[in-house]
C-alpha cells in the first residue's frame, strides 16, 4: 500500500489531483471556524441544541463537521444540495421533460446540474430563513438587515461548498459531496474520542462498552469492504467479423455487476431526506410539527422504520439510475456480443435485469443492517455514539472508492496499484 501510494505521487497529473482534493478539504475546514456576524453563540446554543430538537440537530452538525455547533458560514453544510439531488432524480421518474434531459447524453445532464443548482439555493433559502427566524432571540439587533445578512452568509455558505464539491469532482479524486461529508465526519472524532475519554474516566461509560464499539466497527469496516469489493461476472462472447481483410471479435469478457452497484448514496441521501422534514417542524412553533420533529429523532421507532425503507428504495432507485440493461443489451447486439445461453436483445435485457434485482436485494440488506447496528449498540450499552455505523460506513465507503480512483490511474500508466 505504501509503496503504491509513492507510485501515485510520482504520477504529475495523480499528484496534483490528491494536493488539489487535500487543499480543498483543508479550505473546507478554514471556512468551517468563520462564524455567522451579529450572532450570541451561548444563546443560539439553548435554542438549538438544549431545546426538544436537540437530537435532530446534533445529527445534523455531524455532517457540517461542527460547523452548525459553532454556527459559522457553513453551518447547513451540503444538506439542501442532496435534498435538491434526490428531488430531482425523482422528477427524471415521474415527468417526461426530465426523462427526456437523462437520455440526452453530457447536453442533458448539465441541464439537470443546472435545475439542482438552482433547487439548492431555493432549499437553501428556506433553510436559512427558517435558522434566522428561530434563533432570533440570539442575534444581538434583530433587524431586517441584520437577519437578512445572516439568511445570505448561510445560503452563500452552502453555494460555495456547493461550487467546492463540484471542482473536487471535476479536478481531484472521488465524488465532490462525499468528499465534503468524509471531511465533516474526520472533524468530529477528536471531540468525540475526547468526550468518550473523560466519559470514561468519571466512569458514566464502561470500558468493555468502548471495546464492544471499536470491535462493531472493525466488523463493519471489514463488512463494506466485503461488500464493495464483491461482484458477479456475466461472461459475454463477441463473435467474429471480417471487416476487409481485418478479423474483429472472437474474444471473450465479462460483465462485472457489483453486489452494492449504489456504494454509500443510498445512506447519505436516506439520513439527508429524513433531517430536512424533522429540521423544518422543529422551526415551526406548532404543536403537531414538534411531535413530528420528536417522532423523527434519531433512534426513535419511526425514524428507524423510516430510515430503514429509505436505504432499500435508494439503492434500487440509484442502482436503476446508474445502471441500465436496456443500452447494455443494444450495445452488446450492436458488437456482435451475447451471453451463451441468452439470445440477444430483449432476452439480455430481461435477464441482466433479473439478476441485477436479485443482487441488489443482497446489497440493500447489507447496507440497512451496518446502518442500524449503532442503534442496536446503543439500545444494548446505553451509550450514544456519534461517529456510529452510519458515519463509518460512508468512510469506509468514500475512501474505497478514492482508493479504486487512484488505482485506476496507476494500471492505466503500468503502475502497480493498491490490490495485487
Amino acid at each position: 500500500m505504501l509503496s503504491a501510494l509513492r507510485n501515485a505521487f510520482k504520477v504529475k497529473e495523480l499528484r496534483n489531483r490528491i494536493l488539489f482534493v487535500l487543499g480543498m478539504m483543508v479550505i473546507y475546514r478554514v471556512g468551517s471556524y468563520i462564524p455567522v456576524p451579529g450572532v450570541d453563540l451561548s444563546v443560539y446554543k439553548e435554542i438549538l441544541f438544549e431545546g426538544a430538537g436537540g437530537d435532530i440537530f446534533s445529527f445534523l452538525d455531524l455532517f457540517a463537521g461542527g460547523a452548525l455547533k459553532n454556527f459559522t458560514v457553513f453551518a447547513m453544510g451540503i444538506s439542501p444540495y442532496i435534498t435538491a439531488s434526490i428531488i430531482i432524480q425523482l422528477l427524471g421518474g415521474i415527468i417526461p421533460y426530465f426523462q427526456e434531459l437523462q437520455k440526452q447524453g453530457p447536453d442533458g445532464r448539465k441541464k439537470l446540474v443546472q435545475f439542482t443548482r438552482y433547487g439548492t439555493i431555493i432549499l437553501a433559502l428556506l433553510e436559512a430563513f427558517g435558522i434566522t427566524m428561530t434563533i432570533r432571540a440570539a442575534v444581538y439587533n434583530p433587524g431586517f438587515f441584520n437577519l437578512l445578512l445572516i439568511v445570505i452568509s448561510l445560503t452563500a455558505g452552502t453555494a460555495f461548498l456547493m461550487w467546492l464539491g463540484e471542482l473536487i469532482t471535476e479536478k481531484g479524486i472521488g465524488n465532490g459531496i462525499s468528499i465534503i461529508i468524509f471531511t465533516s465526519i474526520m472533524a468530529r472524532f477528536p471531540s468525540d474520542i475526547s468526550r468518550m475519554t473523560a466519559l470514561v474516566k468519571t466512569g458514566e461509560v464502561h470500558f468493555l462498552n468502548i471495546l464492544f464499539f471499536l470491535i462493531l466497527a472493525v466488523i463493519i469496516i471489514a463488512g463494506v469492504i466485503f461488500i464493495e469489493l464483491g461482484e458477479r461476472r456475466i461472461p459475454v462472447q463477441y463473435s467474429k467479423r471480417i471487416v476487409g481483410r481485418k478479423v474483429y471479435g472472437g474474444r471473450s469478457t465479462h460483465i462485472p455487476m457489483k453486489i452494492n452497484q449504489a456504494g454509500v448514496i443510498p445512506v447519505i441521501f436516506a439520513s439527508s431526506l429524513l433531517m430536512f422534514p424533522a429540521v423544518i417542524s422543529q422551526l415551526i412553533p406548532a404543536k403537531f410539527f414538534q411531535t413530528m420533529a420528536s417522532w423523527l429523532s434519531p433512534g426513535q421507532p419511526l425514524y428507524i422504520v423510516l430510515y430503514a425503507a429509505l436505504i432499500f428504495f435508494f439503492t434500487y432507485f440509484w442502482t436503476a439510475f446508474t445502471f441500465n440493461p436496456e443500452e447494455l443489451a443494444e450495445n452488446m447486439q450492436k458488437y456482435g456480443g451475447f451471453i451463451p445461453g441468452i439470445r440477444p436483445g430483449k432476452a439480455t435485457e430481461k435477464y441482466l435485469e433479473k439478476i441485477l434485482v436479485r443482487i441488489t436485494l443482497a446489497g440493500a440488506l447489507f447496507l440497512t443492517v451496518i446502518a442500524l447496528l449503532p442503534y442496536l449498540f446503543t439500545a444494548l450499552t446505553k451509550v450514544a455514539i456519534s461517529f456510529g455505523g452510519t458515519s463509518i460506513l460512508i468512510m469506509t465507503g468514500v475512501a474505497l472508492e478514492v482508493m479504486r480512483q487512484i488505482e485506476s490511474h496507476l494500471l492505466l500508466r503500468h503502475y502497480e496499484g493498491f490490490m495485487k
